[in-house]
């Protein structure tokens, strides 16, 4: 499996809190997990400790050998030969050893006992040599009257002591003036959830820690909202706010983690993991099988998904709701209020609040409307898109692209209009109120916008800066854009403001800050992140200037720092490693 990073997702300031927790191991989690889970106690306490023990050793830069110890047993019994050669009264040294090193001038030794006493190293006084005294002059001639301790803690002149712990919440404080940037990464077959810092003031950033994950990720949502059946080690705040992140993998699964507590083992809930029968323990490595083609479709759940969750959206008005879509055909919408097991974990009343199937193929994307908070939209690989009120679905309108959907957003400016990208390359937009319900009949687009050669992979909607958007494809470019409306008729027009390629590879994911109008995240194929600091050009500015200035922005003069243009990227360890071709 290659390296990549498949989804990025931002953190506002201040959310995150600024001393974060570090995971408890106790009987209450692992009664936590065991329920989760759907395991025997004996169980989630074996699979945790192997999973930490796992943790600990990657982060010491341990090798883990293949069980059995073929090769330890190997070395082992090579050194019991040697030692026993040594030891013993036979020969041991081979005149004829041609690897032997030459040393001048030194006799050669004899074989057998004989060789014990050639050496005579009397006149060496070994016996005698603690018992010399020391000269009476020189520096160090009064150090015994010198009074030492063994550490710092002991000497009562120190009154500044050493505090591991103290040190150790420095390294991991974040400051209310900090964002956090959570990625989605998998390498040499290992997927996990890697926290960045990103210090703007400093255009600085930085790896905070990171969180193992047992499948490949493919998307990721940010959510406050605190679920049902959090871990003991993050209670819920009192005014039932939090810092969460969604993970949809290809299990079938949605695992929810804390971002506020540092080398957890196991998420804070899992939402649509079905019966005892279907339960699995997550392990940090997959199976290394290969997948056979599928001949038929699985068996649709109305509780749960049956195969990967490829998107994810969490409602911002209705903070309770998540969306997902599925590569089962499937949009579910789920409940984080309600106990992922039902009433009091009996399976119950668990599961999906709602299933919908409006599409008749793996659906890629799925957004919530922030002005209409029950209206969702959804694109698939049917080569349609399609949205509808989630209290009644069979009501929805849509249209046909033309290709596979890969990525879609509503317009935050626009409470009808919403962007859709495509595996040709192309951007259409269009307004959701003039979509028919029937799917034979024309919906052409408000505009086209031929954006990559390539899948148009991702998109992103500004929200401080109306009419801006940035896209990314497998052409390895990201590109921004203007879009203006004409007075006059109406009509828009789209200009390129920028593209680069900032060395990610094949770009997967693009996404603005929340809280700088011009700063964008990318990552793709290459499993590096890069933010683009876009305030530091300054066609850029004169092009966006109005427009902040209409929605009250101030962007402050920036200057690039030589050598990089406005890319912040992780200072490297000076460890240089090639690019691997695509």
């Amino acid at each position: 499996m290659s390296s990549l990073i498949s989804a990025v997702a931002w953190v506002r300031r201040g959310v995150a809190q600024q001393h974060p927790t570090k995971y408890v191991l106790d009987d209450q989690e692992l009664d936590r997990v065991s329920k989760l889970a759907r395991i025997e106690l004996e169980d989630a306490r074996m699979e945790l400790e192997r999973a930490h023990k796992a943790a600990l050793e990657m982060g010491q830069g341990l090798e883990v050998e293949d069980e059995g110890g073929d090769e330890a047993e190997g070395e082992g019994e090579g050194d019991g030969e040697v030692k026993e050669g040594v030891d013993g009264d036979e020969d041991w040294e081979d005149e004829d050893d041609d690897d032997a090193m030459d040393v001048d001038s030194a006799p050669k030794k004899k074989k057998g006992k004989a060789a014990k006493g050639v050496d005579d190293l009397s006149e060496y006084k070994l016996d005698d040599y603690d018992e010399e005294e020391t000269d009476t002059g020189g520096l160090f001639s009064n150090i015994k009257g010198l009074t030492y301790y063994k550490d710092n803690e002991e000497d009562p002149y120190i009154t500044l002591k050493d505090d591991p712990e103290d040190d150790e919440r420095q390294e991991l404080e974040i400051l209310p003036t900090d964002n956090l940037l959570v990625v989605a990464k998998t390498e040499d077959e290992i997927s996990q959830l890697e926290i960045f810092v990103y210090d703007e003031s400093e255009e600085n950033l930085y790896t905070h820690h990171d969180l193992m994950l047992p499948s490949f990720p493919l998307c990721l949502e940010w959510l406050d909202y605190p679920p049902v059946s959090s871990s003991s080690n993050t209670p819920a705040p009192t005014n039932a706010f939090g810092n969460y992140i969604a993970v949809g993998t290809l299990d079938p699964e949605i695992e929810i983690w804390s971002l506020d507590t540092v080398e957890a083992m196991y998420p804070a809930t899992v939402l649509g993991r079905p019966d005892k029968t279907k339960a699995h323990v997550p392990v940090a490595l997959g199976t290394g099988k290969k997948k056979k083609k599928k001949v038929q479709h699985r068996a649709k759940d109305a509780s749960c998904h049956v195969d990967a969750v490829l998107g994810l959206s969490w409602n911002r008005n209705q903070r309770n709701l998540l969306a997902s879509a599925s590569a089962d055909r499937t949009v579910k919408l789920w409940d984080l209020s309600r106990h992922p097991l039902g009433a009091e974990g009996t399976g119950e009343g668990g599961g999906a609040l709602r299933s919908f199937d409006v599409h008749k193929d793996k659906v890629q994307a799925v957004q919530w409307n922030a002005s209409e908070p029950s209206v969702l939209l959804t694109g698939s690989y049917d080569r349609t898109v399609r949205t509808f009120d989630s209290r009644a679905p069979g009501t929805c309108v849509g249209a046909v692209v033309g290709s596979d959907v890969e990525a879609l957003r509503w317009d935050p400016w626009e409470a009808y209009g919403f962007y859709v990208t495509l595996e040709n390359g192309l951007v259409l937009n269009y307004d959701a109120r003039t979509l028919p319900s029937n799917l034979e009949t024309p919906s052409p687009a408000r505009f086209t916008l031929s954006a990559h050669d390539g899948a148009a992979s991702s998109i992103d909607v500004n929200p401080h800066i109306k009419g801006c958007i940035v896209t990314g494809g497998t052409d390895k470019l990201v590109k921004v854009w203007n879009i203006t409306e004409e007075e006059e008729n109406g009509k828009r027009s789209v200009s390129l403001v920028t593209s680069r390629d900032l060395g990610v590879g094949k770009v997967f994911s693009t996404q603005w800050s929340p809280d700088d109008p011009l700063t964008l995240a990318a990552a793709g194929s290459k499993a590096k992140l890069q933010l683009w600091d876009l305030g530091t050009n300054q066609g850029t500015r004169k092009v966006f200037h109005s427009k902040l200035k209409a929605a009250g922005k101030m962007l402050r003069e920036k200057e690039a720092k030589e050598g990089h243009g406005g890319i912040i990227g992780v200072a490297d360890d000076g460890e240089e490693s090639e690019d691997e071709e695509d």
